[in-house]
């Protein structure tokens, strides 16, 4: 199939082929990563910007080197030293990047939305970095891509993700690719970061650990935002840790061949132990750098590529 969306907003509107073509565009772009020269034409000419209204260390710098590596003038914007500051509008922020060229325009944003607004504001392509608490759709691409490429496959497979399910963009994102690419998905967690109602979206509800852990061939821990505690939704990260966090003799009830991901930063001794965040089953690194192959995919087909079409790597 061809791609033919202007934008990536979330993966809820994707189709299990769209899915399956971004992760298949990806496979020839990890090459890219690994080898010593990392530089092809296929963007060359093209604008790409990151418009970041929160802070972001890992999916900004995985944008800007994708952009990068794929030949693309590639922009960051941090709206604390923009006319954000000054009082200027999303729409008029859009529309100034537009008339200066963008091609494509990453967003990150607290308000769930702003992407969708973003996109019927330009003409450029959108891509979603994260709205609110509603979906971060790249990060669970790259998680989908990582255990499709350690498994084989996804369909079939029962997936646990441990934490914050009430706030979390990544879960959203996870539940929508995971169950339309034929994942078993299992969500657990404190009963308060348990949202009402999310089983009708296909899941499975736990709030033992232990019981959720069982069979599993796939854990994804979720970062505790400290916040949280404040807000009285856990008594302490000691109490998370104790009841909900993740180590070697908990990790052991779940398949042996059980894959460890995290979309980082982690808490080491809240969520992780230091002991599973750095052991044989943790993907976390390689989740990094499937990230990078995962954004090339995107800006390779929202930009005009399409599967089956010949990706230029330079050679």
């Amino acid at each position: 199939m061809n791609w033919w969306r202007k934008d990536l907003l979330g993966l809820e509107q994707l189709s299990r082929e769209e899915i399956n073509l971004i992760l298949d565009t990806a496979i020839p772009m990890k090459d890219i990563v690994q080898r010593d020269i990392k530089k092809v034409p296929t963007l060359r000419g093209r604008t790409v910007v990151n418009l970041f209204y929160e802070p972001s260390t890992r999916t900004r710098t995985s944008f800007e080197l994708a952009g990068k590596y794929m030949g693309a003038n590639t922009v960051n914007i941090s709206t604390g030293s923009s006319s954000v500051v000054k009082g200027e509008s999303l729409k008029d922020t859009a529309k100034i990047l537009e008339v200066m060229g963008a091609d494509v325009v990453v967003i990150r944003h607290s308000m769930a939305g702003a992407a969708q607004i973003l996109a019927e504001t330009v003409s450029a392509s959108v891509i979603n970095a994260g709205d609110g608490i509603h979906e971060h759709p790249t990060q669970a691409l790259l998680d989908m891509f990582t255990i499709r490429e350690e498994k084989g496959n996804i369909s079939g497979l029962t997936v646990t993700i441990v934490g914050d399910i009430l706030h979390s963009r990544v879960v959203r994102s996870n539940i929508w690719g995971l169950t339309k690419l034929g994942a078993r998905v299992r969500v657990v967690g404190p009963p308060t970061l348990i949202p009402c109602g999310i089983e009708n979206l296909g899941v499975e509800v736990y709030y033992s650990l232990e019981e959720a852990l069982v069979g599993s061939d796939v854990v994804m821990a979720l970062r505790i935002q400290k916040e949280r505690q404040k807000k009285g939704l856990f008594p302490s990260l000691r109490e998370y840790a104790r009841l909900y966090g993740i180590t070697r003799e908990r990790l052991a009830l779940a398949k042996p061949d059980c894959l460890l991901l995290h979309p980082g930063p982690v808490n080491r001794g809240v969520e992780l132990s230091s002991e599973v965040a750095d052991g044989a089953q943790s993907m976390i690194n390689r989740q990094v750098t499937n990230g990078v192959a995962v954004r090339m995919a995107l800006l390779f087909l929202l930009t005009g590529g399409a599967k089956g079409e010949a990706i230029d790597t330079g050679r």
